[in-house]
């Protein structure tokens, strides 16, 4: 089992106290979302936990070593990024970007059998294996979210970060991206969610780490964080939290 630690992270920018003494133990086959109102922290705690930003104090480790300390092709190989805003810079074809995925992997020699398996398993995951030789630049802004996707899960990292991999989806495909997301996890890897959506985090998530201001309000299993008594703390709204009579966990803002 691997395990991917902050420790007492702490983190200022521009004289702004960002993340203020963070710490969690995420582990491997379970999903974690973090959760928050903006500006709460949370983009920049899964940034500190990629190796893109160096934390003030404490640190992120991944099986107990300073992921800044990990060869940078054996930290690609272990943590896949989906960041925010990930721009494409270059008019290439879906396939083409995917395969971009598979280069923590590659010889000098290029991709190899394995290596084209694992693109059109990504592809597929995605539902973007019709789309497969079009253009990025031709893409809906749907589509080309899930192709960058389709990018980090080509990459088959043991941890999958995410930050909110659900924007710009319609509701079919949001269902779709987590089942996905739910099917890493049960294959033993771990998944790191920023989400804003609180009843799509109820639904998928097995752990929480609830932000405020930088600080944590809360971490644990999804059942004891998302309560309204501490999403009311983290949010300043009012939510009615329960069950669907299928079973599935709802959270419904009600009033500020």
């Amino acid at each position: 089992m691997s395990i991917l630690t902050a420790e007492n992270i702490g983190l200022s920018l521009g004289g702004n106290r960002v993340l203020d003494d963070v710490s969690f133990r995420f582990r491997s086959g379970r999903v974690t979302a973090l959760l928050g109102a903006n500006g709460a922290g949370k983009s920049t705690l899964l940034a500190c936990l990629a190796a893109l930003r160096t934390p003030d104090d404490g640190a992120a480790r991944l099986d107990g070593i300073d992921v800044r300390a990990i060869h940078r092709r054996e930290r690609a190989r272990a943590i896949g990024l989906l960041p925010q805003a990930a721009d494409v810079h270059w008019d290439i074809d879906v396939t083409t970007l995917v395969e971009l995925g598979r280069l923590p992997h590659c010889d000098r020699w290029g991709l190899t059998a394995t290596d084209r398996e694992a693109v059109q398993r990504a592809l597929a995951a995605t539902d973007m294996t019709a789309l497969a030789r079009r253009g990025v630049e031709r893409l809906s802004g749907g589509e080309r979210s899930r192709a960058l996707l389709a990018r980090v899960l080509a990459g088959e990292p043991d941890w999958l970060l995410a930050d909110e991999p659900l924007a710009s989806l319609d509701p079919a495909h949001q269902l779709d991206v987590l089942d996905r997301l739910r099917s890493v996890a049960n294959e033993g890897r771990g998944v790191i969610l920023v989400l804003h959506d609180l009843h799509l985090a109820a639904r998928i998530a097995d752990d929480v780490v609830l932000l405020r201001r930088g600080g944590v309000v809360a971490a644990g299993p999804a059942r004891d964080v998302l309560t309204a008594p501490l999403i009311a703390k983290a949010y300043g709204v009012e939510v009615e939290v329960g069950m669907t009579p299928g079973g599935q966990h709802f959270i419904l803002p009600i009033s500020r």
